[in-house]
């Protein structure tokens, strides 16, 4: 076809001829003209053959100088002949960049899909709105120069789904609306097709060199590619041109590496291609980015909305999105036993238990998730298979369940064992389901409740306090009331009274006074229980059982037993009584003590007395909603003592 076409094309017919009589005339074989031109064998050779594309622009000058003709003439030809070879196929490599998908480009699709994308259909993914940052505006100004007809070279470093190959998209845009082209190579290697096709590289056109080690760092082309983009950069007969490429730092690293004396130079030319034409892309969203970022979420970006939601804190969004898609796929094709651990783990979540899971919990929980069939399938080694499979990496360094190490939590010394916080966690290894798959579980399982292995497991193998008491009560609202109890029983068997305060106001209201007093003898050290119960007696009239009770639960260390017994003094008529309480409650640092005491002088009719406490709570700092309610009724608007409208705990 090539041939045939090129009979066409009276301009390139012409320029072939007077290559060929200029050869001729030098007396020269193709080898030597390649030799002296600075160009490959094969180059020449197709840009004298009637059989091939039309050579570039480069090529035409780098003959016509080692030939000795006119380098502007021959250029003319070779403009002619590239006008009039519209009708077969493209003199140069590349299309149109409007003609581009992205997806095609191999910017990662940030969305679930319901449909996997294939060839045709992948535009149909969504991408999210796209933020810009520092690197954004740098890249944008090679991107300018190259627009005003300069040649420029941009390799974007930065780990693994990052953002890189979406801002290089991002930047060529207002070339697209002038015109210009776009090439990728990658038929059928990108090291061979760059290689074979570099030299025919027309002006205005966009090389795009995503992942370039596969370009850079092959080990026969390599150097030779960096020598001809170098090439391409640097003359002018082929500019304007953009190169765009991007790069693990890793790669980076080790092409700009110096060598040591002596040594091998593996990527001198690479070296030198690169060598002020690295662009940075870090590895999170700052503070103003993920503020631009959380404005297109509110103007209904719903990828972006999600992506903040689960990776806002340490503001890696461009990893979120881009680990997503490929997160689900890894769930919905997973082999039988993987996907039961991983469901597992997401009804785990849901249902309150905390980040970290113990291998042992999803282990032994898995095994209802599975079908009869598929679990008589199961081998002695499927938890190890099953684990390695849900640990390999996706993009942006994600996996789906990865193992974690949890921080040790650091606490002031204590003169007393704490009543609260968790139980020593469990032994062996533990893991982490990521945001992601979390996120698709509340969502897609939300009406499921787990099975019996699931339940089975928690009482076996959790040990946080929290956990167990979180899964209780999920327990109970799905009517799974043995295992409600039998994990309320556990968390007591650990250490936390709580869990047996709630069956003791139940077996109480319901006359069962002799089992409410023995679980009450269980959970001695619940101070709030014994208030609750305090509250209780003096609504029935037993203030005497009231008083022993407030007493006792302010021995164990509960200032508001005090508060409680204040305030039953003072409706007593006990004012002096009350007072001396509050005030001894007061003088330990509860200002909820001093708040009450401003009431009761409020009550009392000491305006001013109250206003005065009301001030000592003030100089506290911050308080509760409900005291800041008294002390606005107390110490309005305009009493500031220095003059300001507004009361010194709202500044």
């Amino acid at each position: 076809m090539h041939e045939e076409h090129n009979d066409q094309n009276p301009a390139l017919t012409e320029l072939r001829e007077r290559l060929r009589v200029g050869l001729a005339g030098m007396r020269l074989n193709q080898t030597e003209l390649a030799a002296r031109a600075g160009l490959g064998r094969t180059t020449v050779s197709e840009a004298l053959s009637r059989r091939k594309p039309l050579p570039s622009a480069h090529t035409v000058a780098a003959l016509a100088r080692a030939l000795r003709l006119p380098v502007e003439d021959l250029l003319e030809l070779q403009r002619n002949a590239e006008a009039g070879a519209g009708g077969g196929e493209r003199a140069v490599p590349g299309r149109l960049i409007g003609e581009w998908d992205p997806h095609d480009l191999e910017v990662h699709p940030a969305g679930p899909g319901d449909a996997a994308p294939g060839p045709g259909v992948s535009g149909a993914r969504v991408m999210p709105g796209y933020v810009r940052r520092e690197h954004d505006r740098v890249l944008a100004g090679a991107v300018g120069d190259a627009a005003a007809g300069r040649s420029r070279a941009v390799v974007l470093v930065g780990g693994s789904s990052t953002g890189k190959t979406r801002a290089c998209w991002e930047a060529v845009q207002p070339l697209a609306e002038k015109g210009w082209r776009l090439w990728h190579p990658f038929d059928p290697t990108r090291a061979q097709d760059a290689l074979e096709d570099l030299p025919r590289v027309g002006p205005r056109t966009v090389v795009w060199l995503n992942e370039a080690q596969h370009y850079l760092g092959d080990r026969a082309a390599g150097e030779r590619i960096g020598a001809a983009l170098h090439r391409l950069l640097v003359t002018a007969e082929c500019g304007p041109v953009l190169v765009l490429g991007t790069l693990w730092p890793e790669y980076a690293a080790r092409y700009t590496a110096l060598p040591t004396p002596g040594g091998e130079d593996p990527h001198s030319r690479v070296r030198e291609l690169l060598a002020g034409r690295v662009l940075t892309v870090p590895e999170t969203f700052d503070a103003s980015a993920l503020a631009a970022a959380a404005a297109l979420a509110e103007g209904g970006d719903r990828l972006l909305a999600g992506a903040l939601s689960r990776a806002g804190a340490d503001g890696r969004l461009a990893q979120d999105l881009a680990g997503a898609p490929e997160l689900l796929n890894r769930y919905r094709h997973a082999t039988p036993a993987a996907a039961a651990v991983l469901e597992v783990a997401m009804d785990a979540r849901r249902l309150g238990v905390g980040l970290h899971l113990p291998q042992a919990f999803l282990t032994d929980a898995a095994a209802d998730y599975l079908s009869d069939t598929d679990y008589d399938r199961l081998t002695d080694d499927w938890a190890e298979h099953a684990f390695a499979e849900l640990a390999a990496l996706v993009h942006g360094k994600q996996a789906p369940l990865r193992r974690t190490t949890p921080r040790a939590r650091r606490r002031p010394p204590s003169p007393s064992p704490a009543v609260h916080g968790p139980a020593p966690s469990t032994a062996g290894p533990v893991f982490r389901l990521a945001d992601y798959l979390e996120q698709h579980g509340r969502t897609s399982r939300r009406q499921l409740c787990p099975p019996a292995s699931f339940w089975h497991a928690a009482h076996t193998h959790l040990t946080d306090l929290d956990d167990l008491s979180n899964l209780t009560q999920a327990a109970r609202t799905r009517y799974r009331l043995q295992w409600a109890h039998y994990l309320r029983q556990r968390a007591a068997d650990l250490g936390n009274p709580y869990a047996l305060a709630s069956p003791a106001f139940r077996w109480e209201w319901a006359g069962d006074q002799e089992g409410a007093q023995a679980l009450a003898r269980q959970v001695l050290g619940n101070t709030n229980e014994l208030v609750s119960r305090g509250f209780r007696l003096e609504e029935a009239g037993d203030r005497e059982g009231a008083e022993a009770i407030y007493w006792r639960a302010a021995d164990l260390g509960n200032p508001y037993a005090l508060v409680g017994l204040a305030f039953g003094l003072e409706e007593a008529g006990d004012r002096e009584g009350a007072e001396a309480l509050a005030r001894q409650v007061a003088d330990r640092g509860n200002t909820d003590a001093l708040v009450g005491l401003a009431e009761m002088r409020e009550r009392a009719g000491d305006r001013e007395g109250a206003q005065a406490l009301a001030r000592q709570v003030a100089d506290h700092g911050p308080t509760g909603v409900s005291n800041t309610c008294v002390l606005e009724r107390l110490w309005p608007y305009g009493l500031d003592p220095d003059g300001t409208p507004t009361p010194p705990w709202q500044r």
